[in-house]
């Protein structure tokens, strides 16, 4: 009896595992991003939260303040100054590009008049977002030059104008609106990718008992068009706004350190880069960046209750 016990003990088979040898292989295949992922996204963001409540020069002691960087933000008004430059940045900057991308998928979905060559139009237009923020800071600052700027040539030459214009350190609101212009000049091809790419995923059936019914091409954009393409709109605007809230790149590399003129271009990002790295506050820089990622937070999710109560 004792020798059947143990040769039915050696014929029951061991518990089998959840992950097959398959799995097992491509999880190991997964950790190199695993592990760079964790180390290069995940803990710089609980890093930066824990030096948020620190009084950290980024070099040295470190003292634990409590909320001290947080009560700072909120009463600091170059913060809020440099915020409300970048709203205007932005907002300029979201006009241009979404009503280009509008009109321009108007114009190449008109079932009267349509265009050839969409596949050329969208790389052309594309192309803007595919050059390099520096390459695009460095060519309109070379073009708006007020000595020797081609574009003040050009309208010196046309007489429209009798001397250069200071477009970049003249006037603040000049200034800014050319940060806005250049936005929405390198992102308007891709918002009109996307909102083709929403018209042409409409049934063609629509348009045609439409046009059949009598109705122009401007009942037919506001009232076929226009609801269905909300979504992709909000998709848009939103993504527009969490990178237009980040504007640093352009605003820095064409005016500088010191966000001339009178600071106009000083967005909220250049100041955290500003107190973080020439002023060596990295604890209240910390507190800076998750003062920004709640208003993000806040502002998508007004955006999204939003178009929800459009859509109920």
């Amino acid at each position: 009896m004792d020798s059947l016990k143990v040769a039915t003990k050696k014929r029951k088979k061991k518990p089998s595992s959840p992950l097959s040898t398959v799995d097992r292989r491509g999880i190991l295949f997964c950790l190199p991003f695993v592990i760079i992922f964790l180390i290069f996204n995940v803990y710089p963001v609980f890093r930066t939260f824990q030096m948020s409540f620190m009084n950290y020069k980024g070099f040295g002691k470190e003292t634990f303040i409590k909320f001290d960087n947080y009560v700072r933000v909120f009463t600091d008004k170059l913060y809020w100054s440099a915020f409300l430059n970048t709203l205007k940045m932005w907002g300029l900057n979201i006009v241009l590009q979404l009503g280009t991308a509008l009109l321009l998928t108007i114009v190449f979905n008109d079932i009267k008049y349509r265009m050839k060559g969409l596949s050329i139009f969208r790389a052309l237009f594309y192309l803007p977002n595919l050059i390099a923020c520096t390459s695009v800071a460095f060519l309109f600052k070379t073009l708006l030059d007020w000595k020797y700027g081609s574009f003040n040539q050009l309208l010196m030459s046309m007489h429209l104008i009798s001397k250069p214009i200071d477009w970049l350190n003249g006037s603040p609101a000049t200034a800014q609106a050319i940060v806005g212009i250049i936005g929405a000049w390198m992102w308007f091809g891709n918002s009109f990718i996307m909102l083709m790419a929403g018209v042409q995923g409409i049934d063609s059936s629509y348009f045609e008992a439409a046009t059949i019914d009598g109705a122009g091409r401007w009942a037919i954009f506001a009232k076929i068009t226009m609801p269905i393409l909300r979504p992709v709109m909000l998709y848009v605007a939103v993504t527009s706004l969490i990178g237009g809230l980040q504007l640093f790149d352009i605003p820095y590399l064409i005016s500088g350190t010191k966000g001339t003129p009178d600071r106009a271009l000083f967005t909220a990002v250049f100041y955290l880069y500003d107190m973080a790295f020439n002023k060596n506050q990295m604890g209240y820089a910390a507190a800076l960046a998750f003062v920004l990622f709640l208003i993000i937070a806040v502002f998508c999710g007004a955006a999204f209750k939003l178009m929800n109560r459009k859509e109920d």
